[in-house]
């Protein structure tokens, strides 16, 4: 078999089918140690970096099985090339590489239906490579957008695939991790950017204002969107309720873990609201369906392979935070469970607000890796 060449979603099916094969990731050790391929099965990866394969040759390819098929990840593609051919030239036959390299896993949306048997559907979007959800309402030729990611031809072309036009796009919050597609997604196609003042008052972007309890609607008898306001993780930050049934989070609160409130660099005033706002998420319906904004790893997954659990579930696997009855308490322990920010953030916000514009090139190096949204003691191990 000749070596070819794979994209991003090939890789997600074979790691989700659990077939039999070598990861070999050849970027150097630092930018392996900071973001790789996951997934929600055990499989073998094996890190040697490329300049070894210049060096050292036969010392890395005496490393890499022969029994079974290699698939070879680098940062840009052209490494993973290299070594393929080195790996061909020894005798080894079954060698893809990653096209565009990791960037491409970084920017994979995997699109899940969660409600097959209902009069409308709404998706979720898993961007494996960010550990990270955004979500699309379609109800007969439209469809909202939550959160989605800078990869806004995805959502333009999933929608066109659908048969439906994208009319809105909300943000729960001015994202800190990832550079965000609705701005782009309101300026070349037209799209309804929908964001609270708190976050989007100060930025350069036209939008709309959502407040408290308003809600949305689809022309007929399509589900309603009902704004519900979760401040903490940022003074602006917005969950929205569909259909009575199913709670987009945001950062506010997650399947294991709650938003933390320091990214903005106020965490004890923050981590105050964020306290009064799990309260009040502890008084709605525990049957919601909960959607998160991020996930820690693919433990958080149900047997679908998505992330979404009830209130009650939710509730349960946070049961130690929620249990906590004043705002010291809760302040001692998000200052406890916070693993540093990276650095890139402060930009991306800034991105985010259209405040600074940055090349593709650029975008891609802000964007990729996994998030640090989350307040848990997991988070704080890692």
């Amino acid at each position: 078999m000749s070596i070819f060449k794979y994209p991003a979603k090939d890789l997600y099916s074979w790691l989700t089918e659990r077939q039999d094969f070598l990861l070999l990731d050849v970027r150097n050790s630092k930018d392996f140690g900071r973001f790789q391929v996951e997934s929600p099965f055990l499989f073998e990866m094996l890190n040697v970096s490329y300049f070894d394969f210049m060096e050292i040759e036969d010392e890395c390819v005496a490393k890499v099985p022969r029994d079974k098929p290699i698939r070879i990840v680098c940062a840009k593609e052209g490494s993973a090339k290299f070594v393929a051919e080195i790996l061909e030239k020894h005798g080894i036959d079954d060698i893809g590489y990653l096209e565009d390299g990791i960037k491409s896993w970084g920017n994979l949306l995997v699109p899940m239906l969660l409600n097959p048997d209902e009069s409308f559907q709404l998706f979720q979007f898993i961007r494996p490579g960010k550990a990270s959800c955004s979500y699309g309402l379609k109800y007969e030729k439209e469809m909202m957008l939550f959160d989605p990611s800078r990869n806004s031809a995805f959502y333009l072309e999933f929608a066109r695939e659908n048969d439906c036009k994208i009319v809105k796009t909300f943000e729960t919050h001015l994202q800190a991790d990832y550079i965000s597609g609705s701005r782009v997604l309101s300026e070349t196609a037209g799209v309804e950017f929908l964001a609270h003042g708190n976050d989007f008052g100060t930025s350069k972007i036209s939008y709309s204002p959502v407040q408290d309890g308003e809600t949305y609607s689809f022309p007929g008898n399509g589900p309603e969107v009902t704004v519900f306001f979760t401040p903490g993780h940022t003074p602006g930050s917005t969950s929205f309720i569909i259909d009575g049934k199913y709670f987009i989070s945001g950062d506010s609160i997650f399947i294991q873990s709650v938003g933390r409130p320091d990214l903005g660099g106020q965490v004890d005033a923050w981590s105050d609201i964020l306290f009064d706002t799990l309260q009040k998420i502890k008084g709605i319906d525990g049957d919601m369906i909960v959607l998160p904004g991020h996930y820690i790893s693919w433990e958080e997954a149900n047997s679908d392979l998505n992330f979404s659990a009830t209130l009650n579930q939710v509730s349960n696997f946070n049961k130690d935070i929620l249990a906590m009855d004043n705002k010291s308490d809760f302040l001692t322990f998000i200052k406890g469970n916070m693993r540093e920010q990276p650095p890139e953030y402060a930009t991306i916000r800034l991105i985010n607000g259209n405040f600074e514009q940055v090349d593709n090139d650029k975008a891609e190096e802000l964007d990729l890796g996994k998030n640090e949204c989350a307040a848990s003691a997991y988070a704080a191990q890692q």
